[in-house]
């Protein structure tokens, strides 16, 4: 099937790399317009390798003056704003909770918990002006089970299905659908930064015995995205090779 976002315009944070850069690729070839939105400058290069269809714009997800800017985009550029993905984020420092830093845990907050809460915040209204959309929060399955010496990334993840499920109730008879993707460990830039020791006993405990990739996620991103899901809303779909199954 092809074609499924034809005619929509969607916006997606963190798409300089990673699962945004993977769900830009893919709103792309299924024929929805796109505005990628990230801090890093790498945006500017995904928007290149895909076209006319493709916006980038840089943002400070945190910033309630980007975001409003980001989505402004998308309505000057192409007319109106369809689709939002939340997805950027950060994995920030990892040490135990009784030694985890207070500005570390603000920034993984920031940017992981905030930003989702400030897309929806400006998105929503002009989703509304324009009879509907579709929300798509990235979340994770640290929203479920816990990832020791993370708990500023735990804590902003669990919020984001909380934030989820709460617009979900509200504007479900409004026409805005908002669902949560939890992914289990994705090969992004985030993994790899990641020790290596680590990413080997996570890897031990998938039973599928491998790290997903990027493209897996931007397939669920697609179909929560068209109107194949339109009776899907406040939901949370785990996407970790069985991860948190056992």
């Amino acid at each position: 099937m092809s074609g499924r976002l034809a005619g929509k315009v969607a916006v997606i944070t963190g798409g300089g790399a990673g699962m945004g850069a993977a769900m830009a690729q893919a709103f792309v070839a299924e024929g929805a317009n796109v505005v990628i939105a990230d801090i890093s400058g790498k945006q500017d290069a995904i928007a290149a390798k895909l076209g006319a269809s493709c916006v980038a714009v840089r943002a400070d997800v945190s910033k309630s003056p980007d975001v409003q800017a980001m989505l402004a985009v998308a309505i000057s550029r192409f007319g109106r704003l369809d689709i939002l993905c939340n997805n950027a984020g950060i994995e920030g420092a990892m040490a135990p909770t009784g030694e985890y830093d207070e500005d570390d845990f603000d920034r993984v907050w920031n940017i992981n918990g905030r930003g989702v809460f400030l897309g929806m915040r400006h998105a929503i209204p002009l989703m509304l002006n324009g009879g509907g959309g579709s929300i798509i929060n990235t979340a994770s399955i640290a929203s479920m089970v816990a990832f020791p010496t993370m708990c500023g990334y735990c804590a902003a993840k669990g919020a984001v299905i909380m934030l989820t499920k709460t617009a979900a109730v509200e504007y479900a008879a409004k026409g805005i659908r908002v669902n949560a993707i939890c992914p289990g460990p994705i090969r992004t830039g985030i993994v790899e930064t990641m020790p290596a020791e680590y990413i080997e006993a996570v890897t031990k405990m998938i039973p599928q015995g491998r790290i997903g990739d990027a493209s897996e996620i931007a397939n669920a991103a697609v179909y929560l995205a068209s109107d194949e899901s339109r009776y899907l809303t406040g939901s949370s779909l785990v996407i970790d090779g069985a991860y948190t199954a056992q």
